[in-house]
């Protein structure tokens, strides 16, 4: 069975007002201590979408997305993703990140780029599968020069994450 098959009952929309203990509830079973409290603020926050899987039974999953501007141009990014445990390895994540793509390519940034902690292979896995690069300190120092400071504030790194992007296709 492949990743289409498990995600026909899936439905991804925008998270509303209502949607918000859900998400806490899934940021409480997903992220060590330390990241909480910045998933919470990024979910909370009015800047950017929050994308979220639903079932027929009830919300899997989250992804946050924003965009920003470096210089003139404009990328985006999708900065957290999550998955209720229960609900893993069924493509849910797959799906939000794709989505995400999809919504901020529609929008009209340059590049989507995302921050995953190293040693979160699943989340790796997941942004690779969907055409994600690793890119790396230098690449991104010649890419947006000295405003490289700028770029790693607006997608909220931290150090012990690798940064990917994702081109659109023209």
């Amino acid at each position: 069975m492949d990743a289409s098959e498990l995600t026909v009952d899936l439905a991804v929309r925008q998270a509303t007002e209502g949607d918000c203990r859900r998400l806490k509830e899934i940021i409480a079973l997903s992220f060590p201590r330390c990241y909480r409290f910045f998933a919470t603020r990024g979910v909370n926050s009015e800047e950017g979408k929050v994308l979220v899987a639903e079932t027929r039974d009830a919300i899997a999953g989250f992804a946050k997305l924003i965009e920003f501007n470096v210089g003139n141009i404009k990328y985006g990014c999708i900065l957290w993703v999550a998955v209720d445990p229960t609900q893993r390895r069924k493509g849910y994540a797959a799906v939000l990140v794709n989505a995400g793509y999809e919504y901020l390519t529609r929008i009209g940034t340059r590049e989507v780029f995302a921050s995953v902690h190293r040693r979160n292979k699943a989340s790796l896995a997941t942004f690779r599968e969907d055409g994600f690069v690793q890119v790396g300190f230098f690449a991104l120092r010649r890419h947006f020069g000295w405003r490289l400071l700028s770029f790693y504030s607006s997608i909220w790194y931290a150090p012990g994450e690798i940064v990917l992007v994702k081109h659109p296709q023209k």
